[in-house]
């Protein structure tokens, strides 16, 4: 793909949290395609004035801070289960993932998991990334998954706060990506 091509249909658009402002991106957009191998594939495209935000190109010192910086996330589960994982996906190609059993409620020894594969692209005025998870990433249960899809996107040059955060619902006064109503998206689960 070029970077006059246009990017693939992205059918769910995030939305940014009334609380934070975004002045410099026009809108970011995602995908979830859950394969007959039972593999995720996630895609984001941010679209706004990519030269205004701050856009990780090198790996940060602790990968489990991913989403202090522009960042794009999933936060995963399955019906009728309260346990979730979180997915964190940078454009510089480290990811981070957290196991909860509840809500915020860590994990202590979550099961190791395959390193999703990463791929980002910056063009002008765009901002791509693609990431898939392997099945032995996603919760075990029930045949449906839930999805929060999320990101967190860094302004270089704003007033009001660098920080704006996108997701597929805001059911909170505060952003706040661990909230169960913001798992919007829901797959089933191949056979």
């Amino acid at each position: 793909m070029t970077p006059d091509d246009a990017p693939p249909a992205y059918p769910l658009r995030l939305l940014c949290h009334p609380a934070t402002a975004a002045p410099v991106v026009r809108l970011i957009e995602a995908r979830a395609l859950l394969r007959p191998d039972g593999h995720l594939d996630l895609a984001f495209c941010l679209r706004g004035d990519m030269a205004r935000l701050l856009i990780p190109t090198e790996p940060a010192a602790d990968r489990k801070l991913l989403w202090e910086h522009t960042c794009f996330e999933a936060f995963v589960s399955v019906a009728g289960h309260s346990a979730y994982r979180e997915f964190n996906f940078s454009p510089s190609g480290q990811w981070a993932s957290f196991a909860f059993s509840d809500y915020r409620l860590g994990d202590d020894a979550p099961s190791p998991i395959p390193a999703p594969q990463i791929a980002s692209r910056l063009y002008a005025g765009r901002l791509e990334l693609e990431a898939t998870l392997a099945p032995e990433a996603l919760p075990l249960g029930s045949t449906i998954l839930l999805l929060g899809l999320s990101a967190v996107v860094e302004a270089a040059d704003t007033v009001d706060g660098s920080h704006s955060y996108w997701a597929l619902r805001h059911p909170a006064a505060h952003p706040d990506f661990h909230h169960r109503d913001s798992f919007a998206f829901e797959l089933v689960k191949p056979r």
